[in-house]
């Protein structure tokens, strides 16, 4: 029974603290109307002008065009790449794609075994490696993901080279 007159006795109170709500913002005064300075300063404001192509030949004066040949900047002449950096990168390319390499042969493996046929290393067997629990499609999923790690470092690494003015003939 305490619990249901507490109830009664908030929402009393609630329904009263809303009423009052109600009657002050209805006392509350109106926003002033516009008056008629404002009203012609938005009359007075011209629109934007749309230039078309016909209006363009009676214009007075230079018109920037976009594509225009005469603001399009010059090549700067590229200097010949540091020796030391091309070497580098070539090195790290090495690294990755032997690894890429490396993931394609498991991922050969892999997909053999799954389909019962031998494995293609030499012993047939991973001595070095612990049993693998993971489903096969997990595993080739996982190498597939890393790969395309591998393959998006590689790109990066071009690109930082093109940037820097090595040619992809040095890199070969």
């Amino acid at each position: 029974m305490p619990g249901s007159l507490s109830f009664a006795a908030v929402l009393t109170l609630s329904a009263a603290v809303s009423a009052a709500a109600q009657s002050q913002d209805s006392k509350a005064p109106a926003p002033p109307a516009p008056t008629q300075d404002s009203q012609t300063s938005a009359e007075t404001k011209k629109p934007k002008k749309v230039w078309t192509n016909d209006d363009l030949s009676g214009a007075k004066g230079a018109v920037s065009v976009v594509g225009d040949s005469k603001n399009k900047p010059k090549p700067s002449p590229s200097k010949p790449a540091n020796d030391q950096y091309v070497a580098s990168v070539r090195k790290q390319l090495d690294k990755l794609q032997g690894q890429i390499a490396d993931i394609d042969k498991q991922l050969v493996d892999l997909k053999n075994f799954s389909e019962g046929a031998p494995s293609t290393s030499a012993s047939g067997l991973k001595l070095n490696k612990s049993h693998d629990r993971e489903p096969i499609e997990v595993q080739m999923r996982a190498l597939r993901d890393q790969k395309k790690d591998l393959e998006s470092k590689v790109n990066a690494l071009l690109d930082e080279a093109r940037k820097k003015g090595v040619e992809s003939s040095q890199l070969r």
